[in-house]
């Protein structure tokens, strides 16, 4: 076990859940698993080898994590983009969250919007 997984950087068990669905509902943002975000750090000294992988369309160099958190500020998720992924969505597309989710994995969340039922939660994203 690593210094963080006991309370962070770990799926969120059922008393989790339960206690992220509470505090969003009660903040108006029903059935919100948390917020989703993709940070770019800029890689100033990135190797020379990698500056392919890692640079963008202006030709900067960065790195990208992906985050989720709850409103508590809890970090449940952290996944750094591999090389190529250059922006948001493809890091979306790799992330261990949107896979468990594409493979019906993601917690069971059951809400209904507009006559329309959902079985699972949302992320707030920017």
């Amino acid at each position: 076990e690593t210094l963080y997984t006991r309370d962070c950087l770990r799926r969120p068990t059922p008393r989790d859940l339960q206690r992220l669905l509470q505090k969003a509902e009660a903040r108006g943002f029903p059935r919100m698993i948390g917020s989703i975000d993709c940070m770019h750090w800029q890689w100033k000294n990135c190797p020379t080898a990698l500056q392919g992988d890692y640079g963008n369309r202006k030709g900067q160099k960065s790195i990208i994590l992906e985050a989720v958190a709850g409103f508590d500020t809890w970090v449940w998720h952290a996944f750094f983009g591999v090389a190529g992924s250059q922006n948001d969505l493809n890091v979306l597309g790799q992330s261990p969250v949107f896979n468990d989710v594409l493979r019906g994995q993601g917690p069971n969340i059951t809400y209904q919007v507009n006559n329309t039922v959902y079985q699972t939660g949302y992320y707030l994203a920017d």
